[in-house]
């Protein structure tokens, strides 16, 4: 019976020996391992086996991890007390260094943080402090980063999430708001206004431009109108300037031969187109002259 619960006992106790010789690590953690006090390296992933005895065991996470910090009340260049909190993105590069450099990185980062954020906002005016987070959040980034580093962790990305000013300030604020959107309105309105008399101004130009091409391309239809009237004219003219002289010969010889003359001449050439005008046969030429006596017998 005694042989029975020694013999159990014996069991038990390399279960617990074994259970505790055995650590599986997952491929995000690693082991720092010291044995007798002292870090012999590290250890994982996967299956990893120790003395329970000798060996003690620290467990590091790989992955990238944030870290809250608490509001923090700092005072801007121009003496604007304002309260800030953010958060800090890290991540272990040397596990070993982060347990063997650090004790509590939390708290240490925490610390540093705050003294960090104090530090660059005080370099910084208030409406900077508001408006250039990006300047802010890569300044504290390159500070923490160069305390840290030490440690064997990488800060990767820094986040201010909120920015309290004074109550004071923030009304101040919010009527200069006021006034700069008043002041976009009436700019606005003012260029609305401007565009509108340009394009006025230019719809009126352009009329009077097209209203005077189209009374100059009247004017030239018009003018070519009448230059081509004139030439009408003038060569009509002509075939009448011959036909009249003709019927005024007709009329002087009319009134030549109511007269008391008892001889009259007339030339071949006149009284051929006389006669051609009147529409009557053609004249004998020669060069003799047609007379006509009065007296001559009947």
């Amino acid at each position: 019976m005694i042989i029975g619960v020694v013999v159990g006992i014996v069991v038990l106790v390399l279960l617990i020996v074994v259970g505790m010789s055995i650590k599986i690590v997952r491929e995000y953690q690693r082991i720092v391992l010291f044995r007798l006090g002292r870090a012999i390296g590290l250890r994982g992933p996967g299956l990893v086996l120790i003395n329970p005895v000798t060996d003690r065991t620290s467990w590091v996470d790989l992955r990238e991890q944030f870290l809250e910090i608490p509001r923090q009340t700092a005072i801007t260049q121009d003496n604007a007390a304002i309260s800030i909190d953010f958060i800090i993105f890290y991540k272990v590069m040397d596990p070993e260094m982060s347990i063997l450099q650090v004790q509590n990185f939390a708290a240490a980062a925490q610390n540093v943080a705050a003294t960090s954020l104090r530090s660059v906002v005080g370099d910084m005016a208030l409406d900077d402090v508001l408006s250039k987070r990006e300047e802010m959040n890569a300044s504290l980034r390159m500070r923490l980063d160069e305390v840290t580093e030490r440690w064997g962790v990488k800060v990767t990305t820094v986040e201010v999430r909120e920015v309290n000013p004074p109550a004071g300030v923030l009304e101040a604020m919010t009527r200069q708001m006021s006034a700069e959107r008043t002041r976009r309105a009436a700019i606005t309105e003012a260029q609305g206004q401007k565009q509108a008399a340009i394009t006025l101004a230019e719809g009126k130009k352009q009329a009077t431009i097209l209203g005077a091409e189209g009374e100059r391309q009247s004017n030239i239809l018009r003018a070519e109108g009448l230059a081509a009237g004139l030439e009408t004219i003038f060569a009509v003219g002509k075939g009448l300037d011959r036909n009249t002289m003709q019927l005024q010969y007709l009329e002087t010889l009319k009134q030549v031969g109511t007269a008391a003359s008892t001889k009259i001449v007339v030339p071949m050439d006149l009284l051929g187109g006389a006669i051609s005008a009147l529409g009557g046969g053609s004249p004998n030429h020669g060069n003799e002259a047609k007379t006509k006596d009065e007296d001559s017998p009947k």
